[in-house]
């Protein structure tokens, strides 16, 4: 089975669905998402669009969250046996477990995710880590790249040792500080890196070679596309049975 372990929800989800299947991908693990750049048409739409991401980004606003959830909801609903459903909880939240039980739990959803804490914050995760141990170890996907620094890798590394039946998924390969990623994973047992968005081919290939049971092939799609992130990672590996684990075999132990 071939899993992308990373998109966000579409406007219209039907394009998200014909995106899959032209790539072979079986499901997709699918997070929530505020901004819609496929929407744009032009680079004044696209500014449009990333400026929700920004805001977001920086806390954002109740009445955002509330949209987006429901554009969720309505995508596991219409293709349940496509998507793989991910809930996100803002971190400043006075009781992060209680919103984990209500929001991720009591909907159903298979894990935790997509969370971006502000650059050099990432301890403010560990709420989240300790709600996820008391739920029998939900995974938990962090945003990798930019505004996550470098800082903020070691911090999640250290934390995934204090929480060891966490997986705890590193996204976009670590953004800029990959060789970091790569290093910091490898060394923490209950640490996973997702390879999407990559700007170097040879990073995924080094990544899957350092790691080739906690690496998950992924597309961040709208911001990537399945077909060629799926064509990197076949590119990337010369053993099909390492391939096999990187494109969905991974994924799917990990979700059970």
């Amino acid at each position: 089975m071939i899993i992308d372990a990373h998109s966000h929800v579409h406007d219209p989800v039907e394009q998200h669905i014909a995106l899959l299947d032209e790539a072979g991908v079986d499901k997709s693990v699918l997070f929530m998402s505020r901004p819609h750049p496929e929407r744009a048409q032009d680079l004044a739409a696209l500014r449009q669009e990333m400026d929700l991401l920004h805001r977001a980004l920086a806390g954002g606003g109740a009445a955002g969250r509330e949209i987006a959830w429901r554009e969720l909801d309505a995508a596991l609903t219409a293709y349940p046996d496509r998507f793989i459903g991910f809930g996100s909880v803002p971190l400043d939240a006075p009781d992060v477990g209680a919103l984990i039980e209500r929001d991720v739990v009591g909907r159903g959803l298979r894990g935790i995710g997509e969370l971006t804490p502000p650059p050099d914050q990432a301890a403010r995760l560990e709420p989240v880590l300790r709600a996820a141990t008391d739920h029998e170890g939900l995974p938990v996907v962090v945003h990798g790249a930019a505004p996550t620094t470098a800082a903020d890798l070691r911090t999640l590394a250290d934390l995934a040792r204090r929480y060891p039946r966490v997986p705890l998924v590193v996204s976009q390969l670590g953004g800029a500080h990959w060789m970091d990623a790569i290093e910091l994973v490898r060394d923490t047992p209950n640490m996973y890196l997702e390879l999407s968005t990559a700007s170097i081919v040879f990073a995924v290939r080094l990544a899957i070679a350092e790691i080739p049971e906690r690496t998950l092939f992924g597309s961040d799609a709208p911001y990537g596309d399945p077909v060629i992130a799926r064509l990197t990672v076949e590119r990337a590996t010369r053993s099909s049975q390492v391939r096999e684990l990187v494109l969905g075999g991974t994924a799917q132990r990990l979700l059970s």
